[in-house]
């Protein structure tokens, strides 16, 4: 069984930066591509960036496109998020999630495992 655990949220103002953490149980993880997807209140869960499982391939939606960034470490089993320029519409809950291939995807429904979330605030 797959778990992921998020880590590195909190409450920041505008313009801050905080980086999202994302530890991954398993042998297979350098094999799975991984995203990153957010839900804020009242609204659906969305893309934010996608890598592949060797880490040579990203995506980043539009909205976050200069700001953020996705890293991936396959020794440590982990996956980074780094946000910069924060802005309190970036205000959401945030998930890890393993993808079921090794290329990275922006499609949520290609995601097989997801994390708890962890919340990021960001005031204004």
């Amino acid at each position: 069984q797959v778990q992921l655990v998020e880590s590195g949220g909190g409450l920041v103002q505008a313009g801050g930066s905080l980086r999202l953490s994302c530890a991954a149980s398993g042998r297979t993880f350098s094999s799975y591509a991984m995203g990153w997807f957010r839900q804020a209140p009242g609204k659906e869960r969305e893309f934010v960036a996608a890598i592949s499982s060797t880490g040579r391939s990203t995506y980043i939606a539009d909205s976050v496109k200069g700001r953020f960034t996705i890293s991936r470490d396959n020794a440590k089993n982990t996956v980074a998020l780094q946000m910069n320029s924060l802005k309190p519409e970036d205000t959401a809950v945030y998930y890890c999630a393993r993808a079921q291939y090794g290329n990275a995807n922006v499609n949520r429904d290609e995601y097989a495992y997801w994390g708890q979330g962890t919340q990021v605030t960001v005031s204004s």
